[in-house]
């Protein structure tokens, strides 16, 4: 229901994520391994939502999203500086976990969090009226974002990106992204629509918007 949280004030909501310690507290399986550190940007102005997975291991010590080499990589993707992208006036930041979940022993690190999204995510949207577009970055936040919409796979979903940032009646359009993260590499080498087509696009979006 994303009238739940019509009203509230959105740097105030914010206020109180970043007091959040459900995962900590009322787990939905095994608690978080590390100490709670919501990190979030909101604002009643921004009109561009970045929806990304969960912080990362920089992220959560410097407790600044995306301050990492993805990070770069996405401001690159977008055309901007860091200046414009911590600026929550005209950049807003919601990721499907709010805190750094920990690694998963495999090089990379454990999904986001659930209790976040449950808890949290519809309020925010809510809150959040004048947001006109919606980077959905890896599948978590496509599927939240796109909900029924969503394809299979990351890559379908990416692939469709024109008739899914453009469907009608639905708004904030939602453009799916792969994460920015190195390991997508090869992903985005064996699909070159992704920097032909799409981040031009995504350019234009993100100069408009700001």
């Amino acid at each position: 229901m994303r009238d739940e949280g019509a009203g509230e004030d959105p740097e105030a909501l914010a206020r109180r994520i970043r007091g959040c310690t459900l995962c900590r507290d009322a787990p939905l399986g095994r608690p978080l391994p590390i100490p709670p550190n919501p990190i979030l940007s909101l604002s009643g102005t921004a009109r561009l939502l970045v929806a990304g997975q969960a912080p990362g291991n920089l992220a959560d010590r410097s407790s600044k999203p995306f301050n990492d080499p993805s990070g770069m990589r996405l401001r690159d993707w977008m055309g901007i500086g860091p200046e414009i992208f911590y600026d929550p006036s005209r950049v807003a930041i919601l990721p499907m976990g709010f805190c750094f979940p920990g690694p998963d022993g495999k090089g990379g690190d454990r999904p986001p969090r659930r209790e976040c999204a449950m808890t949290w995510h519809d309020r925010v949207m809510a809150a959040l009226p004048q947001v006109d577009l919606v980077l959905a970055i890896g599948l978590h936040a496509q599927r939240y974002h796109l909900g029924a919409d969503a394809r299979p796979s990351l890559t379908a979903t990416v692939e469709d990106w024109r008739a899914l940032v453009d469907r009608p009646g639905r708004r904030p359009a939602v453009l799916p992204l792969p994460h920015p993260s190195w390991r997508n590499n090869a992903w985005i080498k064996r699909h070159p629509f992704f920097e032909a087509e799409l981040l031009p696009a995504l350019k234009l979006w993100v100069a408009t918007l700001i």
